[in-house]
């Protein structure tokens, strides 16, 4: 995840993907003297901007040091991305993921700060609304890996699942979405069969 505004609450582990119930805090100095510069938020920052933004948010060091981490889930600190948009810091444990999930309207990057994420996604559009089950083309499959300082920058609707495929070494990342997520939608996967299992709103995660 992207995963994705709420209250602030303290670093904790994440039992939803990216995009779920993250916590929040206030954004270290560094990161909030960046967006003082950001795009006015009525305009919007683009994709390349969130992108920009996500990898040097990554590349602070102290930063990425204050991130708690947990050996048995996921931790997450909001930050301030520009523009209006929603970032978050989150700290992935060896062997978590988030289970394959969208980002409705939003578009979104991030970027590795430490340690060696798994991404796989899917090239089609999925149908907005009025569907549970589908039956995936072959071919539509995608999977990079993003090491520290790599990151990837995607549209809307975008479906993927992030994993740390690591059995020993913790990873951390940063990500950002404009507009700030309005719902995210969840599935499960058996082979070619992909199935719509919730879909989650702000109030569901703040």
């Amino acid at each position: 995840m992207s995963s994705p505004s709420p209250a602030v609450p303290t670093a904790a582990s994440v039992p939803s993907p990216v995009t779920g119930p993250v916590t929040a805090a206030p954004a270290p100095p560094a990161v909030s003297a960046r967006v003082g510069s950001a795009r006015a938020v009525s305009s919007g920052p683009t994709v390349a901007e969130l992108l920009d933004f996500v990898r040097r948010a990554a590349e602070d060091t102290a930063l990425i040091a204050s991130l708690p981490l947990d050996p048995e889930g996921r931790t997450w600190v909001r930050l301030d991305g520009p523009g209006g948009s929603e970032a978050w810091l989150i700290g992935w444990p060896p062997g978590t993921g988030t289970g394959w999930h969208d980002h409705a309207d939003s578009v979104g990057a991030f970027t590795t700060a430490s340690g060696t994420l798994k991404e796989h996604s899917l090239a089609v559009r999925l149908p907005t609304d009025g569907w549970k089950t589908l039956e995936l083309n072959e071919g539509v499959d995608r999977s990079r890996e993003l090491a520290a300082g790599q990151g990837r920058a995607f549209g809307q609707n975008h479906v993927h699942e992030v994993l740390n495929e690591s059995d020993s070494v913790h990873a951390v990342s940063v990500h950002a979405y404009y507009p700030p997520l309005p719902r995210i939608r969840r599935f499960s996967r058996t082979g070619a069969v992909l199935r719509l299992e919730q879909t989650e709103r702000p109030e569901d995660w703040q």
